[in-house]
């Protein structure tokens, strides 16, 4: 690790084709927006030799956020991968957004790795949404390590943010979070900043000066060994107590002097296993620099001590018919098991898919079964189907490096899978597997949009089909009943990305529109109707006169016809039209133009003709006959109510009640659960929630979460029903 770190004689930083699993890591940097994630990669990716001194790619380009939104918008919306070679160990980097729109591409990040590294800076401390990922990752035992970025800031404190460090995510046991290094500090500047130019190793007791931009070596004085003392012993203090040889501890308060060898090779086993969570410091070369202070130091961690794809169990896996399969982890001569992280689309060569392959080896040009299931709801169907892959290789900003193979293990871009979309498995054709999926967030912000023109309109579906293809974070809906296309997003920014996406990518011009609540129509009391169709126009004429009863019924009961002539006074054949007329009408609506619902019709009486009565006639008489009933009773609006779920930090209980209540939401009560969180249940009116994703966010700083699900309609307050009957005359 960083401690045993020697000079580095010159990285290959190209990254190639892994032979062996245990020359494999892959490691996703986590972190709020604005953190410093996408710089790390960068300097890393300089310190590995991967990239030129302008962090830069040879062509041009940088090596993570190379895409053109990202560049306009000046901040990841992706998941990137950056391969680079230290030691001989492969790492693929995964570069999430930190954004909360994007948590999506962060979840993918989080299944195609073996550990995360959490990026905080020094100058915004640890906010409630990286608190919420490390406990995800402590949920599953993922192995952690915390970076400290932004030190150049003015007031940057790398000791106090240890601690704030050790608090938020050390709850458990603080002496789990401790740091390997201590920075030192050059000459004050005028401004009373003094500036990081290296760090100390706590273990050998070494200084390491990045001040020229080379990492150079060198012996402590002894009037800083004193300083650093104390932080050695706690950090000692806290590897032997998470040591796997439980005699360590009673000989170090013995007296004992541990070697290093002993303690580096515990602290690398507590870190793999995911018990002991060392915090570094890392900052950008400056100009002309080779390496940024601290990268040495990451990179020998993550080599030295994240886990190889070996200690990673394989999520779930079965047949396609649901039979559990047992697959020895990362076998490369096992059956292929592989997943798609990530699918993006490339203008020259189509679909590329982002692929971390669990079992087996994937070979170029070889036919694979792939796999979709359990998004529907999403709009993404189920599919089983073989294709036949394309080429293998490994992206490095724009550029894609062809391999000859991808390893259990490792990851790689696979070119032309035009049935692939995120989350699908990848198996042999003769084996069909499936993998469990990952959980992600339901994207709960609606966006209503129409194409901007006829030409627009014919390039529409496909463009959301590949949308929805990339990202299951969003939703597709055809809304029957309002007649409008809805894209579900996350927030925001997920929505801008979506609709630059349409543009940019697949050429479709569209316009948001105010997006429609599907609302209803009932009777509030009984009321007749006659509906009285007679013309006489030359020829055969159209007679028919039918006298109905409409009375409300509970919600959820739809249209009940109910046939109560005597006499004949309407001829059997004609009892279906009436009931079909007012069944036609009862969807056109009798009030403000929605469906109607949740009433019983009765045909009591009516008249016909011998000659002139046919069933266009009955028809367009039922449907008088009802809007005649509904124009003589009092209509209420019927509005969808949500069932609401609030999962919030209990500081913010009483401001999310308070908005609930101020949306005409009913709390049905709340319940305690862990990590200092409150579970609110509320029922709220859909028309109040329409951006509640992104009320929410602002409310709770974030901190919070929501689901919702349709409960059922109601009636709509009448002073609000009046506005809405207002806005449907004047748009007819």
């Amino acid at each position: 690790m960083g401690d045993k770190a020697k000079e580095h004689p010159g990285a290959a930083g190209r990254a190639r084709a892994a032979d062996h699993p245990a020359s494999v890591r892959n490691v996703v940097l986590v972190g709020h927006s604005g953190s410093g994630k996408t710089t790390l990669v960068e300097a890393l990716a300089l310190t590995a030799g991967a990239v030129n001194r302008a962090g830069r790619v040879e062509d041009g380009g940088t090596v993570s956020d190379y895409d053109d939104i990202e560049h306009r918008q000046q901040r990841s919306v992706q998941l990137s991968l950056v391969p680079v070679e230290w030691n001989g160990i492969k790492i693929n980097i995964l570069d999430t957004p930190g954004y909360a729109d994007f948590v999506g591409e962060l979840r993918a990040g989080l299944r195609a790795a073996d550990a995360a590294l959490f990026v905080v800076s020094a100058s915004d401390g640890v906010d409630g949404s990286t608190r919420m990922v490390w406990e995800e990752c402590a949920a599953v035992g993922m192995p952690r390590a915390i970076v400290i970025t932004h030190l150049e800031a003015a007031r940057a404190d790398f000791q106090e943010m240890t601690r704030v460090c050790a608090e938020a995510f050390g709850a458990d046991d603080p002496d789990a979070v401790l740091p390997l290094y201590l920075p030192l500090h050059g000459p004050q500047g005028p401004d009373g900043h003094a500036p990081v130019t290296g760090l100390v190793g706590l273990l050998t007791q070494k200084l390491f000066d990045y001040s020229t931009g080379e990492r150079k070596e060198s012996e402590p004085g002894p009037d800083q060994l004193p300083d650093i003392e104390e932080a050695r012993n706690r950090l000692i203090e806290g590897i032997i107590s998470e040591s796997e040889d439980e005699t360590l501890m009673d000989r170090y308060l013995g007296g004992e002097q541990i070697d290093l060898k002993t303690l580096i090779e515990d602290l690398e086993r507590a870190v793999a296993r995911g018990a002991f969570f060392p915090v570094l410091a890392a900052a950008p070369a400056t100009d002309g620099a080779r390496q940024g202070l601290g990268t040495v130091e990451l990179l020998e961690l993550v080599t030295g001590g994240f886990p190889t794809p070996f200690e990673h169990p394989t999520p779930g896996v079965t047949t396609i018919d649901g039979t559990p399969r047992d697959i020895k982890p990362c076998d490369t001569g096992g059956p292929l098991v592989a997943e798609v992280v990530k699918t993006a689309s490339d203008p020259y060569v189509g679909r590329v898919s982002l692929v971390r392959v669990f079992s087996g080896t994937l070979r170029p040009d070889e036919t694979v079964h792939v796999s979709g299931h359990g998004l529907a709801d999403r709009g993404h169907e189920d599919h089983d189907v073989d294709e036949k892959i394309g080429a293998l290789s490994t992206p490095f900003g724009k550029q894609q490096r062809p391999v000859t193979h991808v390893i259990a293990g490792d990851l790689a871009c696979v070119a032309k899978l035009g049935r692939a979309e995120t989350g699908d498995t990848l198996s042999g054709k003769d084996d069909p597997l499936l993998m469990e999926p990952w959980e992600m967030p339901d994207p709960l912000l609606p966006l209503a949009i129409e194409a901007h023109s006829k030409a627009d309109e014919d390039k529409l579906s496909q463009g959301l089909a590949r949308l929805v293809a990339e990202d299951p974070t969003m939703r597709l809906e055809q809304n029957q009943d309002t007649h409008q296309v809805v894209l579900w997003c996350l927030g925001e920014a997920h929505a801008d990305v979506a609709l630059e996406r349409l543009r940019s990518r697949y050429g479709v011009q569209v316009d948001v529109v105010p997006h429609k609540v599907s609302l209803r129509e009932t009777f509030a009391g009984k009321s007749a109707g006659r509906g009285r169709h007679v013309k006489q126009s030359g020829g055969h004429g159209q007679f028919a006169i039918c006298e109905i009863e409409v009375e409300p019924l509970p919600g959820g009961s739809g249209i009940e016809f109910v046939d109560k002539v005597v006499g004949g006074a309407v001829p059997r054949q004609f009892i279906p039209s009436v009931e079909k007329g007012v069944r036609a009408q009862a969807v056109k609506g009798v009030a403000a133009g929605y469906q109607l619902v949740d009433v019983r019709v009765t045909l009591l009486d009516g008249k016909a003709h011998s000659v002139d009565s046919s069933d266009a006639a009955f028809q367009t008489a039922g449907a008088l006959a009802l809007r005649e009933a509904a124009a003589d009773a009092r209509i209420h609006l019927l509005e969808p109510v949500a069932e609401v779920s609030v999962l919030v930090g209990d500081d913010y209980v009483g401001a999310v009640m308070s908005d609930l209540s101020g949306r005409r939401g009913r709390v049905l009560g709340t319940e305690q659960t862990s990590g200092g969180r409150t579970l609110i249940k509320a029922e709220v009116p859909e028309f109040e929630i329409g951006r509640y994703a992104v009320d929410l966010r602002s409310l709770s700083h974030g901190t919070a979460r929501f689901s919702r699900s349709y409960a059922r309609h109601e009636p709509m307050p009448p002073q609000i029903a009046e506005k809405i009957r207002e806005q449907a005359e004047k748009a007819s």
